[in-house]
């Protein structure tokens, strides 16, 4: 039997931990569904380009006053310590602490004006889907990594199109990747953290030897039996395959082994902390790692489609601009502006859109802690590459950074973007859901003008 570890039993809404699933024989990654890769692809042009997503959730919800959207005319109490510095694009400051994407603003777009949050609670979902958690459908909305596996699949064999770098932490939204939803395991999030990146690799098994293995898969009729029940488990044949083309093909292995780039590189991106960052009141959250920066970076080079990262704790209720200057926006600015730079030295910079945000913003006014509590009204956010119409702001608040003031930004047209550039229509393309019923990829919006 192939197994392939996962510290965390993670029960999905149909019953299944992750352990078990895997354990199983699959390796949870999207699935290949031809025809609509054919299509989508040949209609947008990209059979040869492989469009790509990168996405940062920066777990607990960053200040976006202390980052994108200072407010240096407000009074002490809401326009806090930090600094505003020049651009590289005149009339456009953000952060002291945020150099490196200073002298990088030209290939960026920082968004002052999100918003969309359903409510004031610490939830990933909504920067992976762009929807309401609540009233959802059975199975709950997909992410957006586990839509474009569903209508792209793999560009190769042996990478999954849609990749996690999520930790494992007490607060779950905080460790997940996006979740498949309605689409079923087959198309979640291959997450090759803890020793499953030990078990890509044959390791002295033969090729012929894991043919037999692959019979011995055919036999568990007691479990196909359920996934006949439950459209949820669809695509278990193809997950079971691409766990075998992993194992068969170095590609995902060698895009994982860091031993294997350049020593400038990494030493441009920064070593930062692999743990995951501990708040006393919150608890555990992700790591502050801009080495998966340069992971993402690579594992799309590989072929994968969508690879999200989750990037330190911002929940910063006390001491806030003491954790904002010494424990996250440094290394989050050196990875962030190491891989936009990275991507377009590369020749990816086209085809690769990446977007860096959190679930909501952080009160105006500053605590008596001397931190900022939850602020659903609005939030901000930074996207780049994609062949976007970067060196540009979008949006604005008010004077004291509590609501917006003009052009709102929902996080469902930021995914239309997302889309678009992947060559995926997002008013025309559409999931059916567990039974049966179709449903646009994004709920009612268009891409940004602005960006296409």
């Amino acid at each position: 039997m192939l197994t392939f570890a996962s510290h965390r039993e993670d029960r999905r809404c149909d019953g299944l931990s992750r352990r078990g699933f895997l354990r199983i024989g699959g390796l949870a990654m999207g699935g290949l569904t031809l025809p609509q890769l054919l299509h989508a692809e040949a209609q947008a042009g990209t059979r040869h380009s492989h469009k790509s997503v990168i996405m940062i959730y920066m777990a607990g919800a960053p200040p976006h006053q202390d980052m994108y959207d200072l407010k240096l005319d407000a009074p002490a109490e809401i326009r806090g310590e930090c600094q505003p510095i020049a651009t590289n694009v005149p009339g456009v400051q953000i952060c002291e602490f945020m150099p490196g994407i200073a002298r990088i603003m030209d290939k960026c777009v920082p968004l002052r004006s999100v918003y969309g949050s359903p409510s004031g609670l610490h939830d990933s979902y909504i920067c992976y889907t762009a929807r309401d958690q609540r009233n959802g459908p059975q199975g709950g909305w997909p992410s957006i990594g586990s839509i474009v596996s569903k209508l792209l699949g793999p560009t190769r064999a042996g990478i999954p199109p849609f990749i996690g770098l999520s930790p494992d932490v007490k607060h779950a939204p905080y460790g997940s990747p996006g979740l498949p939803g309605f689409l079923g395991v087959g198309h979640a999030a291959f997450r090759p953290s803890g020793p499953a990146s030990k078990n890509m690799v044959l390791n002295g098994v033969s090729v012929d030897r894991l043919s037999d293995r692959r019979e011995l898969l055919k036999r568990f009729d007691t479990f196909r039996k359920r996934v006949d029940k439950d459209r949820s488990y669809e695509g278990l044949d193809a997950i079971t395959e691409q766990a075998l083309g992993i194992l068969t093909s170095s590609r995902l292995a060698n895009a994982l082994d860091l031993s294997k780039e350049d020593p400038k590189v990494l030493q441009r991106y920064g070593q930062g902390d692999p743990k995951n960052y501990f708040l006393p009141r919150a608890g555990d959250g992700a790591p502050r790692n801009p080495q998966h920066f340069l992971l993402a970076r690579r594992l799309i080079e590989a072929g994968a489609r969508v690879v999200t990262l989750n990037f330190g704790h911002w929940d910063f209720h006390c001491n806030n601009f003491h954790e904002v200057k010494n424990t996250h926006l440094p290394w989050f600015d050196r990875g962030l502006s190491a891989l936009i730079e990275d991507l377009h030295e590369r020749g990816l910079a086209d085809d690769v859109s990446v977007v860096a945000w959190g679930e909501f913003g952080r009160t105006p006014r500053i605590n008596k802690n001397a931190g900022r509590d939850h602020w659903p009204r609005v939030g901000g956010g930074l996207l780049a590459g994609g062949g976007l119409k970067t060196g540009q702001v979008i949006g604005a608040t008010d004077r004291l950074g509590a609501a917006i003031a003009n052009r709102p930004v929902h996080f469902g047209e930021v995914h239309a973007t997302l889309y678009h550039n992947m060559g995926i229509n997002p008013n025309q393309s559409t999931v059916a859901d567990l039974s049966g019923r179709p449903h646009y990829v994004v709920d009612r919006h268009q891409p940004m003008p602005e960006l296409i």
